[in-house]
């Protein structure tokens, strides 16, 4: 099976726009970026189906191996019924906020900056963790003790110590 280089090179260049599109900030450009990419996905899916055969009709004269693949096709109709739900979608926000707002470019949110600039404490990452963390070993009490653990006590004396065998 040979591809064709036309399909791949428009293929390309939808998906590069297309990118470049999603990142803007108007919420216009984005729609138009998730339209290009939905159409190069679709030209991507028609490559892979390969060149055109004959319908996938059962026929017992006709040869397997001339007939043509249905799933890319099925696959490329499935595509543009989920990328015409979501162009719909995104009309409706883009209607929506230029009701509201009278504009199509998504601006900074106050609370979004502030949340990034607090500092991130998570108590489980950031918590002293003793040395042994089995439930049988002797840990010290204070946190202070447990940054300076005792030199003469290993982790395995100190379960020996308890009662349990080495």
């Amino acid at each position: 099976m040979s591809i064709n280089l036309t399909l791949l090179i428009v293929m390309g260049v939808l998906y590069a726009c297309g990118i470049y599109l999603i990142l803007e900030r108007s919420l216009t450009r984005v729609l138009l970026g998730l339209m290009l990419l939905a159409n190069a996905t679709n030209i991507l899916i028609l490559s892979t189906g390969g060149y055109a055969g004959l319908a996938p009709l059962f026929n017992k004269e006709t040869n397997p191996d001339t007939y043509n693949d249905p799933l890319p096709q099925a696959l490329i109709l499935t595509s543009i019924v989920i990328s015409f739900a979501v162009t719909a979608f995104m009309l409706g926000i883009i209607y929506r906020t230029w009701v509201l707002a009278r504009q199509d470019e998504i601006q900074d949110d106050l609370e979004d900056v502030r949340v990034a600039k607090t500092p991130s404490f998570d108590a489980e990452d950031d918590a002293i963790v003793p040395l042994e963390t089995s439930e049988f070993a002797i840990t010290p009490a204070s946190p202070a003790d447990r940054e300076k653990p005792d030199a003469t006590e290993t982790p395995n004396t100190a379960t020996t110590q308890e009662g349990g065998s080495a």
